[in-house]
């Protein structure tokens, strides 16, 4: 190999650690949805999630006046409608009634599920310590649900610029762990 040079800003396009996924929340009878890649679990019992949301979205006052959301995470199969949903503020536009996605009830948070997604985290913020700072907030998933139809799911994962993987082929390596 003959390493070249790659500019720092797209260091994230390597390290990207998860699915793209939707965050919903509800504020003053107002629910909200938007679309994020920049998310990291940081702990298995409790789950914990750490997230960055820009200060800048409209997402960023709900989450940090109710302090909880939820993590819904979608298929392929609603790809392009994902990517829509990031491209437009929630602000003076209802994004569930514009994109066609089915707000249900959540058991422990205010903010909804998304009935299109196959699998949906109920989040509580526990720690706001680097928001400040970084817009980095820390989530404790308090409940957590899944599509038992959707046998096996695939997530899509940005790339940046446009760019986005999907999951591919399963493999199991033995690694000592169950």
């Amino acid at each position: 190999m003959k390493p070249r040079s790659l500019p720092l800003s797209r260091v994230y396009k390597l390290l990207e650690p998860g699915p793209v996924v939707m965050v919903s929340t509800a504020r003053g009878g107002k629910q909200n949805v938007m679309t994020m890649a920049w998310h990291t679990p940081l702990e298995f019992d409790p789950p914990l999630i750490g997230c960055v949301v820009s200060e800048n979205n409209f997402s960023f006052k709900a989450l940090k006046a109710t302090k909880e959301c939820v993590i819904a995470i979608p298929t392929v199969s609603i790809a392009e409608t994902v990517v829509r949903v990031g491209n437009v503020s929630g602000e003076k536009t209802d994004k569930f009634k514009k994109f066609g996605l089915t707000p249900l009830p959540a058991s422990k948070v205010s903010a909804p599920l998304i009935g299109e997604c196959f699998a949906n985290l109920e989040c509580k913020i526990v720690d706001t310590t680097l928001v400040k700072k970084y817009n980095f907030f820390v989530l404790e998933v308090v409940k957590a649900w899944i599509d038992p139809a959707q046998k096996n799911p695939r997530t899509i994962h940005h790339r940046g610029g446009g760019m986005f993987t999907v999951d591919g082929e399963t493999i199991r390596i033995a690694s000592g762990k169950k």
